[in-house]
């Protein structure tokens, strides 16, 4: 999974995410490429309509050579990277932590449905602002 939290002065907060299904096959890629965040990243640009400042963790799709060069070509992207471990500066991590404790003692069965019940958990975190805003404050940042 990969997401992040779109805040704009004047607009309710966004949840922007992708969802990656991996079933271990062999050579099989097992995480977002930097297209695929690059992907979620052009996604919440043309959500929100605005210039995008991006903080980054500190993964190897973030830092890569590759990623560098998609962010350069984008003008209205300036991104910065967090420290080598902060989970309390990333409000994703808020994100992820609700996510999880929501799927907290289901069977799932398969990993279809698991990806389903994720799925389903996040769209009902894209509708609850005030929730995304409580992340945010958990950082030290201010709502919009």
């Amino acid at each position: 999974m990969a997401g992040l939290i779109a805040m704009r002065p004047g607009s309710r907060t966004r949840l922007c995410y992708r969802l990656r299904v991996h079933r271990g096959g062999k050579g099989e890629w097992c995480s977002l490429s930097e297209n695929g965040c690059i992907h979620l990243v052009d996604s919440a640009h043309r959500l929100v309509k605005a210039p995008i400042v991006l903080v980054w963790a500190r993964l190897g799709t973030h830092t890569s050579k590759v990623m560098q060069q998609l962010v350069a070509v984008r003008t209205w992207l300036t991104d910065f990277l967090l420290f080598a471990y902060a989970p309390e500066l990333n409000p994703v991590e808020g994100v992820w932590s609700q996510c999880k404790r929501s799927l907290a003692n289901l069977t799932a069965g398969t990993v279809g449905r698991l990806a389903s019940l994720v799925r389903n958990r996040l769209k009902s975190l894209q509708y609850r602002p005030t929730t995304l805003d409580g992340f945010l404050a958990e950082t030290g940042l201010s709502p919009p």
